[in-house]
């Protein structure tokens, strides 16, 4: 029996992951769920799971929590708010692996909390290890801790790497990943019509359940982006040697090209309790819920290389990466504030790539040695890119 915690309990991916959870309580205990506002969401989870610890983020939300628990069920439930809560929780005792599942940057300091604690860190925010890159990896090496992809990108070429592979590690036998992306709605859209794309188009991904943030950056390319970032560190290759693929059936997940010619594909139907239930497993395997991919109703598989006019933010994603050092960071910060503006309507789809571009001009290259230098660098980011917006406002 193992503990589970779970960061992001509320979103997509928590609640997918409890979903694989419930088909498998002789091996997994939840010790911990959290939430950042959405308190209703998070009771009706400890009802059917009655965690230890329950930690709401907003302080306000959290107070109204444990008013909400009173004189129900789960009202011996350890009721925590606040960022360093997540923390806490991420480094129990009794945990033994984390669901880093919190979008954006708010997820890097719990998610690294589990790996320098040793933890087993299912990792379906990319945004932590875009941002600290190096130091994330080398507290997952230092602490013994093991590090699993959630992404089904990722978690794709896992599943393509040699027996035994280690996340971090470099399988010389592999000479190319082939990173595969939906494409998104607008795919096929004119390129003179995205700068009056609307929130309710952007948000309207064709394949895939997430959230309003990822389904943005999946329209922009910028999740490909940042996913490109992350594979370079999971699997210790170069930019050069990662090739985007747009695949808009999303029944390959990615592939392993090897230096004998073999190329890997993982493929399944596009449900995110797949790669949960991998990772969960590991190295086993156990049922996620999914029905199994029937081959026939598939009937062919279309791949294409992006457009980078069209989606420069996976231009972007490769400048910051090629460039190294704080880039990356630069680039998160950006497009995580780019992405809020255009979600309350201030800025045009087409901003997106603009604001985060200029504000990539703004900084150079240099080193991201300590997680200290990191958090300044993403704060100055982001003020930049605020008034980057303000100027174009004007």
């Amino acid at each position: 029996m193992k503990g589970l915690c779970i960061l992001g309990a509320t979103g997509s991916i928590g609640v997918s992951t409890l979903d694989v959870v419930t088909r498998h309580t002789d091996r997994y205990k939840v010790i911990a769920l959290t939430a950042n506002t959405n308190i209703d969401a998070l009771y009706e989870q400890c009802v059917a799971h009655h965690p230890e610890f329950a930690v709401v983020v907003n302080v306000e939300k959290a107070a109204l929590f444990k008013d909400k628990i009173k004189n129900s069920s789960i009202s011996d439930i350890n009721v925590m708010a606040g960022v360093e809560a997540l923390e806490f929780v991420s480094t129990l005792d009794n945990v033994d692996s984390v669901m880093a599942a919190i979008v954006g940057a708010a997820g890097l300091l719990p998610s690294l909390a589990a790996a320098k604690a040793g933890k087993t860190v299912l990792l379906a925010n990319k945004e932590a290890l875009v941002m600290s890159g190096d130091i994330f990896m080398q507290a997952v090496r230092e602490s013994g801790a093991k590090l699993l992809p959630i992404d089904s990108e990722h978690n794709a070429i896992f599943q393509c790497m040699p027996a035994g592979y280690v996340a971090g590690d470099s399988a010389k036998q592999a000479r190319r990943i082939l990173l595969t992306a939906s494409g998104g709605p607008f795919r096929e859209t004119p390129v003179e019509q995205l700068h009056d794309v609307t929130v309710e188009q952007a948000v309207a991904h064709p394949k895939w359940d997430m959230g309003r943030k990822i389904s943005v950056d999946s329209a922009t390319m910028m999740n490909k982006g940042l996913e490109l970032i992350e594979a370079c560190l999971l699997f210790n290759m170069s930019a050069d040697d990662i090739q985007v693929v747009i695949h808009k059936q999303s029944i390959i997940h990615s592939m392993v090209d090897y230096v004998d010619g073999s190329v890997l594909a993982q493929m399944g139907n596009p449900d995110m309790r797949v790669p949960i239930a991998h990772a969960m497993a590991w190295p086993d395997r156990f049922d996620s819920g999914v029905e199994p991919l029937n081959i026939f109703d598939v009937r062919q598989m279309d791949f294409e290389e992006p457009d980078l006019e069209r989606f420069p933010c996976l231009r972007l994603a490769y400048d910051a990466i090629k460039a190294g050092g704080i880039m990356p960071t630069v680039l998160n910060a950006a497009n995580e504030v780019a992405v809020d503006e255009f979600l309350n309507e201030r800025i045009k789809f087409t901003d997106i790539s603009v604001i985060i571009e200029k504000c990539m001009s703004k900084f150079t290259a240099d080193e991201a040695d300590t997680l200290e230098h990191i958090l300044k660098i993403d704060k100055l980011a982001r003020q930049k890119s605020y008034e980057i917006v303000e100027e174009r406002l004007l």
